[in-house]
C-alpha cells in the first residue's frame, strides 16, 4: 500500500536518488579520510550516520535490499571496531559499500533488479565475527605531584569539590604543537578548574609528549573524556576520579593538611571516547544534525528541467528585445523629429537593463563550483594507484571556478580517462622515480580558471611525459598520417596525434588503460561541448592535459558575418582581432594559404567553401582572427555585420547533418542564423585546402 499518489512517488524517487548520490559521494570522501586516520572514532561516526541517512531514505522508497544492506553495514561501524585491529580494514569494506550501493542505485533508476550485495554481506561478516580486541593502551601517566601541588588539589577538595586526574597523549603525527598545547588549555578550561599543569607552560611544545593535569569539575569521568579527546591532536586520554582519605575525627583537625590529602587509584588507561556509553555518543549527534538541518533549510532543490524552461524563456524575450530594438530603428528614420523617440530609447535602456540582470541571474542559478567535478578524483586515484603499485599525490586548485552544470556533467567521463591515464601511464613507480632522484610519490594536480568566455581544466603530472616519437611512429604505423606530413607539424599537432581511435603509446595494456579508447572519447566529448583539449609534455618532466570549454551552452556573444551572402556566426570570446588583406598578400606555403600579421603567419582558412555560390568579388577581404588552443587561425568573409547576443537552439540531425554548425539562432527580423563550430570547421577546410593544392 502507498500512502502517495503516483506522480508524487515518482518525485520522491527521483529525489532520493538525487540526494543518494551525494550521500554515496559524502561516503567515499570519509572512507578516504578513515584509511588516512584508521581508528579516528568520529570519522567512523560521520560514516554511520551518512549510511543511515541512506538506509533511512531507501526504506522510505521502497529500496528494501539497499536499505538491509546499509543496515548491516553499520554493524561495522561502530566505535569499538574502530579501536580494535580490525581498525584498518573499515575503510575497504566503506569503499566496497559506496560501489555495491552504486550499482544497485542504476538498477533501480532503470528498474532492473539489483545485485546481490553478497560479498559485500561476507566482508562485514567477517569483520564482525573476528575478535575485536582493543589496542593496547601506551599511555601510562604518572601523576606525580609536589607537596605545594597537594597542597592546592587538597584545598579544593576540601571545599566540597571533585578533583579528576587527567592525562593527555598527544598525537605524534600532530604537526603544530604549539597550537596544539593552546587547544588543550582551551578545552581542559571548558571541563572545569585546572588546579595543577604538567609540564609547565615555559616547556617547549615540541618536548611534549604527554599532558598531566588535576582539575576540580562537576562533570563525571566519561564527559571529561570524550571533551578532551581532540582528533588529530590528541591521541590517548586516561581520566582518573581522585578517592578522598576518610573523614577524620573533630580532634583530629589539627593535623597537618598533607599526611594523606587524596589517594590516587591504580590508573587503568583505557581510549576515552570508546569507553563513553552508546546513549552518551548518540546524544552529541542531535546538535550536528541540528545544524545541517538549518542550513539545508536555506537550500531549494529545482528539477534542472524548470531551469532550462526559465533560460528559454529569457532567451525568446532576447529575441523579442531585438526585434523591438529593430523597430525602434525603423521608427527613427521615419519620425527624426518626434519627441516620442527619447521616451522609446529610455524604455528600451531600462527594459536592455533589467533583461540583462534577469539573465545573468538565471544562468547563474545553472552555475556550479567546478569542486563537484573534482570531488569523484580522489577516489579514482586511489583505486588506480593502488591496482597499479603506485603513490600519488593530489593537489587541487581553482576548485570554486562556476561552471554551467550541463557542462560540469559532461565533462566527469574525459576527466576520469584523464586521470586514470596519468596515475597509469604518466606516472612512474616509485623505484623508478627515486633512481632518477624524483620523489617516490608522484603528484597530480587539478586546476580550473576563467579565461575570457572560457573555463579551463588543468589535469598535470609529474611524470615521464609523452614520448613525442613514439607517438609520431605509431600514427604512421597505422596510416594516420604520412612521415612527410608528420615532419611539417607542430610538437602540438603531433602529440594531439593520441586522441586518434585506437592509437596507444602504452607497451603494456592494462584493465585500466592502454587501449587507446580513452583519449577518443576525451576529444569527442570536447568537440561536442564546442570546447577544445591541448597538450604539452615535456620528456621526465611530465605532461599537461588543458581542457577549454565555454562558461554556457545556452546564450553567447557572437560576432556576425556574410560569406557568400549567407549570415554565419562564431563565438565572440574565440575572437582575437579583425584585420584586412588583399588577395596580394595572400600567399601560399606547405599547400596553406597564409598571410602576414605583424610578426607571425597567419593560417588562413576560405569560408566560402561552406557554400557552392561564390565569393563576393571585392578588393580587400575581411580576416577574423581566431585561437584555437595556443595556434591563430584568419576566417576569410566578405562582409561584417557585427556583435550580437545569440540564443542557441540545438538543431535536429535530420535537418543539418554536419559537424560544422554547432547550433543556429534567431535575430529580431526573424532571419537565421548559423553558429559555426570553429574546430571542425579549422579541421575538414584545412584539410581540404591541403589536398586540394597538393593535387
Amino acid at each position: 500500500m502507498s500512502f502517495f499518489s503516483e506522480d508524487r512517488a515518482s518525485e520522491l524517487k527521483e529525489l532520493f536518488f538525487e540526494s543518494a548520490q551525494e550521500l554515496l559521494q559524502t561516503l567515499n570522501e570519509e572512507a578516504l579520510a578513515l584509511e588516512k586516520r584508521p581508528g579516528d572514532t568520529e570519522t567512523v561516526r560521520s560514516v554511520r550516520r551518512t549510511v543511515h541517512t541512506l538506509k533511512g531514505d531507501a526504506a522510505a522508497c521502497g529500496y528494501r535490499e539497499l536499505s538491509e544492506l546499509a543496515h548491516q553495514l553499520e554493524d561495522v561501524l561502530t566505535p569499538e571496531l574502530a579501536q580494535s585491529a580490525q581498525a584498518t580494514k573499515i575503510p575497504e569494506v566503506v569503499l566496497a559499500a559506496a560501489d555495491t550501493f552504486q550499482s544497485m542505485l542504476a538498477a533501480y533508476r532503470n528498474n532492473l533488479q539489483p545485485p546481490s550485495g553478497e560479498a559485500l554481506r561476507q566482508h562485514v561478516t567477517r569483520l564482525t565475527s573476528a575478535p575485536a580486541t582493543p589496542e593496547p593502551a601506551t599511555l601510562a601517566p604518572k601523576f606525580l605531584w609536589s607537596e605545594y601541588e597537594q597542597v592546592v588539589i587538597a584545598d579544593s577538595a576540601a571545599r566540597g569539590n571533585a578533583i579528576f586526574h587527567v592525562a593527555l597523549q598527544i598525537d605524534p603525527n600532530c604537526p603544530m604543537r604549539a597550537a596544539a598545547m593552546q587547544m588543550i588549555r582551551n578545552v581542559v578550561s571548558d571541563c572545569g578548574t585546572v588546579l595543577v599543569l604538567h609540564p609547565e607552560e615555559n616547556t617547549p611544545p615540541d618536548k611534549i609528549d604527554v599532558v598531566e593535569m588535576a582539575i576540580a569539575s562537576a562533570h563525571d569521568e566519561q564527559w571529561i573524556a570524550r571533551k578532551s579527546h581532540i582528533p588529530a591532536v590528541v591521541k590517548d586520554v586516561v581520566v582518573v576520579r581522585a578517592q578522598a582519605a576518610p573523614a577524620p575525627a573533630p580532634a583530629a583537625k589539627a593535623q597537618p593538611a598533607d599526611d594523606n590529602i587524596l589517594e590516587i587509584p591504580e590508573v587503568h588507561a583505557a581510549p576515552a571516547p570508546a569507553a563513553a556509553p552508546a546513549a552518551e555518543v548518540h546524544g552529541a549527534e542531535p546538535k550536528e544534525d541540528a545544524a545541517k538541518a538549518v542550513a539545508s533549510d536555506s537550500i531549494l532543490r529545482v528539477d534542472a528541467d524548470r531551469i532550462d524552461a526559465v533560460l528559454n524563456l529569457v532567451g525568446e524575450l532576447i529575441i523579442g528585445k531585438s526585434m523591438l530594438l529593430q523597430t525602434v530603428g525603423e521608427f527613427d528614420k521615419r519620425f527624426a523629429k518626434d519627441p516620442l523617440r527619447g521616451k522609446f530609447a529610455d524604455a528600451m535602456a531600462f527594459q536592455a537593463r533589467v533583461l540583462t540582470d534577469l539573465q545573468k541571474s538565471v544562468m547563474k542559478i545553472r552555475m556550479v563550483p567546478v569542486e563537484q567535478l573534482f570531488r569523484r578524483v580522489p577516489r579514482i586515484i586511489r583505486d588506480v594507484a593502488k591496482n597499479a603499485g603506485k603513490e600519488v599525490a593530489l593537489q587541487i586548485s581553482g576548485q570554486d571556478t562556476d561552471l554551467d552544470k550541463s557542462i560540469l556533467d559532461t565533462l566527469a567521463e574525459p576527466l576520469s580517462h584523464l586521470v586514470r591515464n596519468a596515475v597509469d601511464h604518466g606516472l612512474e613507480t616509485p623505484q623508478e622515480r627515486l633512481a632518477l632522484g624524483k620523489p617516490a610519490a608522484g603528484t597530480i594536480r587539478l586546476n580550473a580558471f576563467h579565461q575570457g568566455n572560457q573555463v579551463v581544466i588543468e589535469i598535470s603530472d609529474d611524470g615521464r611525459g609523452i614520448d613525442r616519437g613514439k607517438v609520431v611512429a605509431k600514427a604512421i604505423e597505422r596510416g594516420l598520417t604520412s612521415a612527410d606530413e608528420a615532419g611539417r607539424m607542430s610538437e602540438g599537432e603531433q602529440l594531439a596525434l593520441i586522441f586518434h581511435p585506437g592509437l596507444s603509446t602504452a607497451d603494456q595494456v592494462t584493465s585500466i588503460s592502454g587501449r587507446g579508447v580513452g583519449m577518443d572519447v576525451v576529444k569527442n566529448v570536447l568537440d561536442r561541448l564546442k570546447g577544445s583539449v591541448s597538450i604539452t609534455s615535456r620528456p621526465g618532466d611530465g605532461t599537461t592535459f588543458q581542457l577549454r570549454v565555454p562558461l554556457t551552452l545556452a546564450i553567447i556573444k557572437a560576432l556576425l558575418f556574410r560569406v557568400a551572402d549567407r549570415l554565419y556566426a562564431v563565438p565572440l570570446g574565440s575572437v582575437l582581432e579583425i584585420t584586412r588583406a588583399t588577395e596580394g598578400e595572400i600567399h601560399r606555403v606547405d599547400n596553406h594559404e597564409v598571410a602576414q600579421l605583424r610578426n607571425e603567419v597567419l593560417t588562413l582558412v576560405r569560408l566560402a567553401k561552406l557554400s557552392k555560390r561564390k565569393a563576393s568579388p571585392g578588393k580587400k577581404l575581411f580576416v577574423v582572427v581566431i585561437a584555437i588552443g595556443d595556434r591563430k587561425f584568419g576566417l576569410v568573409v566578405d562582409k561584417l555585420v557585427g556583435e550580437e547576443e545569440l540564443v542557441i537552439k540545438a538543431l535536429d540531425d535530420h535537418l543539418v547533418a554536419t559537424d560544422l554548425v554547432s547550433g543556429a539562432s534567431i535575430l529580431g527580423d526573424g532571419t537565421v542564423v548559423l553558429i559555426l563550430n570553429i574546430q571542425a570547421v579549422i579541421g575538414r577546410l584545412g584539410r581540404e585546402a591541403a589536398k586540394g593544392a597538393h593535387a
